[in-house]
């Protein structure tokens, strides 16, 4: 069975390629689920608007995180947490605490799942951070990791 697949799918094809399935994995998984339609006269032939207007989209969303990727390299993040007397941080920072000072700072929002972080996060110190936005948008985020309260906190006995 050829079909047009309107998503990516691991292991079968890209957006927009037709590719030749099973026909019970066309009929019975991909078509009833929206990731796929049957490849026919009708449909060829709206393919090719579907790829101009995907090309559209794609130029509009680049440009935007071109704009976004401009934002995070101008500035550095601050992230607070919790750390001992050497500078150990209790825990880890991990993306989702980058993309919350990402929200909180620069108002964008970012999945935790697109930020590639350098190592484990886990003393205070100056850190760089990846995040790809797009393919051909790769932005680079420096952070700061801070303790808590601003000075290290001593307890008395």
């Amino acid at each position: 069975m050829n079909i047009i697949l309107l998503d990516n799918i691991e292991k079968v094809g890209a957006k927009h390629d037709v590719v030749k399935v099973k026909d019970g994995y066309g009929r019975n998984y991909l078509i009833p689920k929206g990731l796929a339609i049957v490849a026919n006269k009708a449909n060829m032939a709206r393919l090719e608007g579907l790829k101009k207007q995907a090309a559209k989209k794609e130029a509009a969303m680049v440009t935007t995180y071109q704009e976004f990727a401009a934002k995070l390299a101008a500035g550095t993040l601050k992230i607070t947490a919790k750390a001992g007397e050497s500078g150990r941080l209790f825990g880890s920072v991990t993306a989702q605490h980058l993309a919350a000072a990402i929200k909180d700072q620069f108002g964008i929002d970012v999945d935790k799942r697109i930020i590639e972080m350098p190592e484990e996060v886990k003393e205070l110190g100056h850190y760089d951070a990846t995040i790809h936005f797009h393919a051909e948008v790769p932005a680079k985020v420096k952070f700061e990791v801070a303790a808590e309260g601003g000075a290290k906190e001593e307890e008395g006995e």
